[in-house]
């Protein structure tokens, strides 16, 4: 995985700030087809072949922003025609995800090789050790049959030199559900969304950003622009994303223009006491086990496409963005809720819920503020408009944090005996395979997609090793 600090995230994060500062200045009509033209100035020095292709993948980047589907782009149109289609748009279409083929850099399929570090060494351990004998020696140094090679990785273990490498094909390998393919015919990948969870785990791996989610900046833009009831719900890993605590963020949510601002950790409350009494109650019944359906959306998509066998262990409890979004529209139908997370699988997730509009992460969170040129540790402290959530609802986003809550609202904690999967991935669903069926081990399962938890997740700023401890000072202050 790419850290969260490089050069594609900088230039996305840019260009949403951008696009948002036109908008809502009432510029981006008469400017939004010179952006690429001044990012990239005639003469300047190109990032890829040239800058025709430089422009042509901000254009794409930009309209990824604006929320269209590039797999059905028209060249033939400007960036103005797809902004109007984008502010006449009323709901959220599907696919959230989309390929930017221009970006796409058709990699070929993963191989290790041999570098010059090669030392050509008498033990040869390589050649040795090669279950299918790819390997031989030749003028002196070692060579890999491609043809014959299995990329087991034995080689680049036994290799005292460390002279051999793996070259990857970052989307396709970080992706837990073989979900992504190289199209046969182009050459550029491919998402196949009858098996996609929507975990985001290839738009942060792609170094060349050929994947993205399709942002909703410009729908939630034109709601506070248009000064609707829009109420923001904000998940737990806000924590430590943005400069001052999660007070001010929540005076900074009130200056962009939301009416009403909602913790996310109060309906994580509620679903950990409503999942608690439902494990008690299929104790009590005889059920071996039951995995949590609270956390993690794109583990709920991989049990129903991937682990069908997993279905009857699936509890039924709602998230906590369902929990709230709920109470929300209850109260008040016509209001617009927005979530604010770090979470690319919530927006497939709000698009099967009619109680929540819209979605953005954290990284389109600080877009807003820049374009607002709102500095969050230099405003006042706001209260929530929701009631008080307590520290264990605040734990949620972080690996183990939804196992610890549920047990904290059993009356005989001991009966529950938690499996914590950190991060999904081909090695962890194979444990889970293997493991699930094993008696008296464990009867309670806790699935974070993302490693490290919802602070791992693709749309976070903040390192997750400071969310965390964040978090867990914030969660401390609380019950």
């Amino acid at each position: 995985m790419l850290a969260s600090n490089n050069k594609i995230n900088y230039l996305k994060r840019s260009l949403a700030a951008e696009l948002l500062k036109l908008f809502f200045e009432d510029k981006i009509e008469s400017e939004i087809n010179t952006i690429p033209l001044r990012r990239v100035p005639k003469y300047s020095q190109p990032v890829s072949c040239c800058i025709f292709k430089d422009r042509a993948m901000i254009r794409s980047q930009i309209m990824a922003l604006l929320g269209m589907n590039m797999e059905e782009d028209d060249e033939t149109k400007d960036l103005l025609f797809f902004f109007k289609k984008a502010i006449e748009r009323e709901e959220v279409e599907s696919p959230i995800l989309t390929v930017i083929d221009i970006a796409c850099h058709s990699c070929e399929k993963g191989q290790y090789y041999v570098t010059e570090v090669c030392q050509g060494c008498l033990a040869k351990p390589c050649e040795s050790n090669c279950p299918v004998k790819a390997i031989k020696a030749i003028n002196g140094r070692a060579k890999i049959d491609q043809n014959k090679c299995v990329r087991c990785g034995r080689c680049q273990e036994m290799c005292p030199y460390n002279a051999i490498v793996y070259k990857s094909v970052p989307c396709e390998e970080s992706c837990p559900a073989g979900a992504i393919s190289r199209n046969p015919q182009t050459g550029k990948a491919d998402i196949d969304y009858d098996k996609c969870i929507y975990c985001g785990k290839c738009t942060k791996s792609c170094p060349f950003g050929a994947i993205t989610d399709r942002s909703q900046i410009i729908d939630v833009a034109k709601r506070l622009k248009n000064k609707e009831n829009v109420i923001a719900l904000v998940a737990p890993s806000i924590v430590g994303q943005f400069p001052g605590n999660i007070l001010q963020a929540v005076s900074s949510l009130k200056k962009l223009g939301f009416s009403e601002v909602h913790e996310v950790a109060y309906g994580a409350d509620l679903a950990a006491q409503h999942e608690a009494k439902e494990f008690m109650d299929e104790v009590k019944s005889g059920k071996q086990k039951m995995i949590s359906n609270s956390c993690c959306t794109a583990w709920v998509e991989t049990v129903k496409k991937h682990l069908p066998e997993f279905s009857s262990y699936i509890s039924k409890t709602p998230s906590p963005m369902a929990f709230i979004a709920h109470e929300i529209k209850e109260k008040n139908p016509s209001s617009i809720t927005v979530f604010i997370g770090p979470c690319v699988a919530k927006k497939f997730e709000a698009l099967h819920n009619q109680n929540v509009d819209y979605v953005l992460t954290f990284e389109e969170l600080g877009a807003f503020l820049v374009a607002k040129e709102i500095e969050v540790a230099e405003l006042g402290e706001t209260s929530f408009d929701s009631p008080d959530s307590t520290g264990r609802g605040r734990s949620f986003p972080i690996t183990g944090g939804v196992s610890e809550a549920v047990k904290r609202h059993l009356n005989d904690s001991e009966e529950m005996k938690v499996l914590k999967i950190d991060g999904l991935n081909k090695s962890n669903i194979f444990l889970l395979k293997r493991t699930i069926k094993e008696k008296d081990k464990f009867n309670f399962v806790e699935v974070m997609a993302c490693e490290n938890g919802c602070i791992g997740g693709p749309g976070v700023i903040s390192n997750p090793k400071i969310s965390k401890r964040k978090i867990e000072d914030y969660s401390a202050r609380t019950v």
